[in-house]
């Protein structure tokens, strides 16, 4: 039987500490967080998701390593598929849109994401176009009621599709179920990232990178290369930029709109969900593409909507946003803009705007960079949480949420609705 410690006996990493302490040296806001003792931080409730954002640059690299010694797996149980479908709930959904266009170039496969709920109420999206497809199982606990209702219908119904199951609890049930079954591989993340809090961070960011290995067969080292590159820039961005989303988490928004592109897009979404929860429902959001906000949402960012952008690195794709960034500006709309990407140009911020610029690395581009994206709107999330007086591990006071989805009724295809 497998034993885990407890949540809060949980010791940190060696490598997670060096780099937790020398975060909290750097910036002034997590310094004072950090500075009170573990019991205290928990007790105060934010000691959980601190502890998650801070971890994930030293987590992708264990992630990767992870990934890198299944990579021949993969590859062959990738082979011949035409089809990928990648699919989870919620943030686990979102981790897949933040792979899904990059996998299809990749894979030379058409690539979907549909979430959990969809498939187990219309299995027939999976295999409408091909019986040669691999699913993808995203999920943090794989203890939520459609996780292993999907791959149990697709077992069922649609025999002749391969699993592969990403999770970061060895002990859920989508871990433990499918361990005998041969068209499931199973990729199972340090226990670490099975975050505690409420909201998933390191989780969903691990999620992205295990699932980046996908399409790099014979490429270990190209694939580590590019999480190291990522680790490294991510720290960067941590150590410069946190204090800045910490101040501008502070200011009179009431309402934020994320906007990204392609990969980008399923950062925009994370983020816009990380919000949401975290704060418990008080700042509505809302995620986009650069072009679709013309087509409507423009005419809900008023005077109190924080604006947030995730650049791409495409030169074509950042002309369009950037000529997006300047409508909004000739027009005032926004209280703020907080601008993320690669070397941002320094006329994309007005007054009281804040660009978060990263220098451009080797093996790091559009594909695998929603993940710097992603913690941007984390800081934001947490440091917000706080300001509304809100515990950002459990922010739901009501318990209209919670940390997995409680249990309901699996209807099985051939019975139908019932009342």
């Amino acid at each position: 039987m497998i034993t885990t410690k407890r949540p809060e006996e949980v010791e940190l990493d060696p490598c997670i500490q060096t780099w937790m302490t020398r975060w909290a040296k750097r910036v002034p806001a997590v310094a004072a967080l950090l500075g009170r003792s573990e019991a205290e931080r928990l007790s105060a409730g934010y000691g959980h998701t601190l502890r998650e954002i801070g971890q994930q640059p030293p987590t992708w690299l264990d992630t990767s390593a992870r990934a890198s010694a299944m990579l021949d797996e993969l590859a062959e149980l990738a082979e011949g598929r035409d089809q990928v479908v990648l699919t989870g709930s919620g943030s686990s959904q979102f981790a897949g849109e933040c792979l899904a266009p990059a996998l299809q170039v990749r894979l030379g496969a058409t690539v979907r994401v549909i979430p959990g709920g969809q498939l187990i109420v219309d299995r027939q999206a999976v295999v409408s176009a091909s019986k040669r497809c691999l699913v993808v199982s995203l999920a943090r606990s794989g203890d939520s009621p459609e996780s292993c209702a999907v791959v149990d219908a697709l077992l069922a119904g649609e025999p002749s599709c391969r699993h592969l199951v990403i999770t970061c609890n060895e002990e859920g049930m989508l871990a433990r179920n499918y361990r005998h079954v041969g068209s499931v591989r199973c990729l199972l993340l340090d226990q670490r990232t099975c975050d505690q809090s409420l909201v998933m961070t390191s989780s969903f960011t691990n999620l992205v990178i295990a699932g980046l290995c996908l399409g790099r067969a014979g490429d270990a080292a190209g694939y580590r290369q590019t999480v190291s590159s990522l680790s490294e820039l991510a720290q960067a961005q941590m150590t410069q930029y946190t204090q800045a989303l910490a101040d501008v988490a502070t200011r009179p928004f009431r309402s934020v709109l994320y906007l990204g592109d392609g990969c980008h897009y399923g950062a925009a979404m994370e983020s816009a969900l990380k919000m949401l929860e975290i704060t418990n429902g008080r700042i509505s959001t809302r995620a986009e593409t650069f072009l679709g906000v013309r087509h409507g949402p423009m005419c809900a960012i008023h005077p109190d909507t924080l604006v947030v952008g995730f650049l791409s690195s495409d030169p074509v794709a950042r002309a369009y946003q950037l000529d997006l960034l300047a409508e909004l500006r000739d027009k005032a709309l926004g209280l703020c803009h907080v601008v993320a990407g690669e070397m941002v140009p320094a006329d994309v911020s007005g007054p009281g705007d804040l660009a978060v610029s990263r220098l451009s690395m080797p093996g790091v581009d559009d594909s695998s960079a929603a993940v710097l994206d992603a913690i941007v709107g984390q800081l934001l999330a947490f440091f917000r949480s706080l300001h509304e007086g809100i515990r950002p591990d459990s922010p739901s006071v009501d318990g209209v949420i919670s940390r997995v989805v409680s249990g309901f009724r699996i209807y099985d295809v051939k019975q139908g609705w019932r009342p």
